[in-house]
């Protein structure tokens, strides 16, 4: 085996699975500060108005980020999330600064590609997605 070659082991779609799994319970986290106040929000925050841009991110985070991180629609989901993230970081970071790591705006970037990565790649092998697939074709 070449290491230009793709992988053939299974740790690939495992992998895959670990990663989704991580990015979809930090991103829950972005969504309960907002909705709930758990973790605390940052110093100056004003607090947010569910029927608002923000409000409306932190639901999309929060259930989003469920259903990412269980692996649940992982496709159609991950779609509106990298669109949510694309939003964000137009209107909330890039107006401050060209550059992401003056405008604080890395973790929108990061998490825009990511979900963009998991609406071609899929939810991988440990997802209730996966466990669908399995059951429509009859297997274990």
């Amino acid at each position: 085996m070449s290491i230009f070659e793709p992988s053939q082991s299974p740790w690939t779609g495992r992998m895959l699975s670990v990663l989704r799994i991580v990015a979809g319970a930090v991103f829950i986290s972005f969504g309960t500060m907002k909705l709930f106040g758990l973790p605390p929000m940052p110093a100056g925050m004003p607090p947010i108005i569910l029927m608002s841009k923000l409000g409306l991110a932190g639901t999309l985070e929060t259930f989003g980020g469920i259903r990412i991180l269980i692996g649940l629609l992982t496709r159609p989901v991950s779609f509106v999330l990298a669109g949510e993230m694309a939003v964000a970081y137009f209107q909330g970071h890039y107006p401050r600064s060209f550059f992401p790591s003056v405008n604080m705006g890395t973790p929108a970037i990061l998490y825009c590609f990511i979900f963009l990565y998991l609406v071609f790649a899929g939810a991988g092998p440990w997802s209730v997605d996966a466990m669908i697939a399995r059951s429509k074709r009859g297997k274990p």
